[in-house]
Parts: C-alpha cells; structure tokens; sequence
C-alpha cells in the first residue's frame, strides 16, 4: 500500500501555541509511518509557516520548557486552487525546494486562528482536505457565548450565566457586578473564545473580580460569567460518522478534584497536584448511556465535523449539563480525549489514523 502525505500542523498565533505544539509532540510520536508520509509544519507565535523537524521529543511537554515553534527561516508555500498539491517550501538560504503533493492536513491547532474556522476556511479555499471541525461547528464551538445558544436552541441545558463585553465593562462596571452577584456567591470568569482554561478565574463572594476581569478581557473583548454548577465533571468523545452513518460518542471520562478549586490550566498540563482524570468514569449503564446520547446531541446540534469533546457537569439528583465543546481538544496521549477512546477500544494511533481518514473522505 502506497503512503498518503500528511502534513501535521501546529502552534499558532493564539495563547495555546505551546499545548498545540506538545499535541504535535505526541501524534507525531503515535501516527503511524507505515501508512502516513508525514511533514511537520510549525507557525509561529507571529504567524509564519515554518517547516519543523520531525521529532517528537523536541514538542515534549514540559513545565520549565514548554514546547514552541521558532522561525527558523524558512518558508512554507502552500498549494494554489485548481492546480497539483505539491507543497513547496523556501529554505533559509532562499533556496526553493519541492516536498510532494500533499493529500490532507491535520491542523492540531488551538484557540484563535486555528480552531475557529479561520484555518479551516483558508484550507476549504484551496481546496485541500483537513482533518478535524469544519468551518461553521469550528467558530460556534471557539465561542463559549455562541455555544450557548446552539445548545440552548436545540433543548440542552447549560450552566445560568451572562456575557459582558469590555465596553460594559469600562463604562459601567458597577452595573456589571450587579449582574454577577445576581448569579450567586460563587461564579468563574472566562474569556469567550479561549480554551485550555487559559484566562479564567474562580471568583467568591466576589473577592477578585475585577483581577478576573482583567486576566479574561486579556484574551477576549467577550467575557462570560458563569454560576458554579455543583456536580462532577465528565467528558464524553465524539467522533463524526463517515459516509452519512451517525457519528459516535466513547465512554466517558471523569476529572476528580481532590484539593484544586477548578481544572486549570496548571492542573490540565503542567502535573500540578489535586487532580485526577479517571477514565473510564465510574458511573452506571443508564448515565453512560445518556451522557452519550446528549453528547452526539451537543455534536449535532452545532453542526458537528470530524471531532468534539464534550464537556458536562452532572448534578446530584442527575441532571446533565453541557458546558462547553472542543472541537480540537487536547491530543496528547495523557489528555481526556484520548484516554475516553482508548478506554472505548481505539488506540491512540488508531483514533489519529480515524481523523485523518474522517478528513480524507469528507
């Protein structure tokens, strides 16, 4: 069997560059050579397209040296509509070099112009196939707020809160905190188009709102506040069908908070202390069940493309609620998405063979 080329693509101009990298590092580790030609192509922290190496090691996740793509001069010039795939690039010295036509890409992308349809519509106008979300579930899903309403529209709740933009905020703050109070003495601040609980803030009694704020605002202009939801927390794969089948959803995981207020980012990748992800959750056939079925419908109800984690809270007497979808959520091999599906029978290396033949064949 001959081997199709896949670009693997990572980093990125958001604040998550160095989660997408420490993805990167991981499938570029698990994906499997037998079947892919791979070419990995960083972007910079400034937006240039770089060819990068092919070493796992070098994305490795790691607290005193988080994983980043460095310009290192050369240039990657994508394929033009309408012609061959041949992916070119300019090496530092300027000189051009062919790498071979290409057959899809797998953007392992986070946040802001990468999983927010910005990179998805720049692949769809050149006509070359991609792995993962589309355009429309890419920017619904990035946008906690839009989120929110899909979800709601379609019947499936989701936790009470507000949105503030950072003009209600300058102009009249006081407003804005009568409408937080009103949610109750425990709420989090986060920034609407922000993942990896980058810029967020739990915030009590109201002590150190305004600082929520500010770190939030940092991220976005669009800020949501949310009502603490008292429940546990579960996560539930979905992976799209192919050829008009339905799509599927894994077993769900759990993240168990043993002495951490919420699962921040320091908890999410850095191996801070007072979490534990728990995989497959301990929780009956019906609630399986159910959680499944209400994640395929959060997936449906956003219009839904190759992949999505979702997020729920589940209260005491058995209510689901939705918090949010990624439609690339964290890939490395320790990260809940795929943990659920390796638990549901599908291996890491498979669950990336699945994506990119989801991607090929959309």
């Amino acid at each position: 069997m001959s081997r199709q080329t896949v670009v693997v693509l990572f980093g990125g101009r958001s604040s998550e560059h160095s989660i997408s990298s420490a993805t990167a590092g991981g499938v570029l580790a698990a994906i499997d050579r037998d079947r892919y030609r791979v070419i990995p192509v960083g972007i910079t922290r400034a937006g240039a397209f770089v060819l990068e190496q092919d070493d796992p090691a070098k994305f490795a996740l790691d607290a005193a040296a988080m994983p980043e793509v460095v310009d290192n001069g050369t240039r990657v010039r994508w394929p033009e509509p309408d012609g061959d795939r041949m992916l070119r690039v300019i090496a530092a010295d300027g000189t051009p070099i062919e790498l071979g036509e290409i057959d899809a890409v797998l953007p392992l992308l986070h946040g802001l112009h990468g999983e927010d349809g910005a990179i998805q519509g720049f692949f769809d106008v050149l006509d070359v196939p991609y792995a993962g979300g589309g355009i429309l579930d890419s920017a619904v899903c990035l946008d906690k707020h839009f989120t929110k309403l899909a979800l709601s529209a379609a019947g499936i709740a989701v936790a009470p809160g507000i949105t503030v933009r950072h003009r209600e905020w300058q102009e009249n703050p006081d407003a804005v905190r009568e409408r937080v109070r009103a949610l109750g003495p425990v709420v989090f601040v986060k920034p609407a188009s922000a993942g990896s609980s980058v810029g967020v803030s739990r915030v009590d009694a109201g002590e150190g709102l305004d600082e929520a704020f500010r770190l939030a605002f940092a991220e976005d202009a669009k800020v949501l506040v949310e009502a603490r939801v008292a429940g546990r927390e579960i996560e539930v794969g979905v992976l799209a069908g192919r050829d008009g089948t339905p799509a599927r959803a894994s077993l769900p995981g759990e993240i168990v908070l043993t002495s951490r207020s919420f699962y921040d980012f320091e908890g999410k990748y850095l191996g801070g202390d007072g979490v534990e992800i728990v995989c497959p959750a301990d929780v009956d056939e019906q609630l399986i069940d159910e959680l499944q079925r209400t994640a395929i419908s959060a997936f449906d109800a956003v219009d839904g493309r190759g992949l999505a984690r979702v997020d729920f809270f589940v209260t005491a007497d058995g209510e689901l609620i939705v918090n949010e979808l990624n439609t690339m959520p964290g890939f490395t091999p320790f990260s809940m998405f795929p943990k659920c599906w390796i638990a549901s029978g599908l291996s890491y290396s498979e669950l990336i063979t699945e994506l990119i033949e989801a991607g090929l064949n959309s």
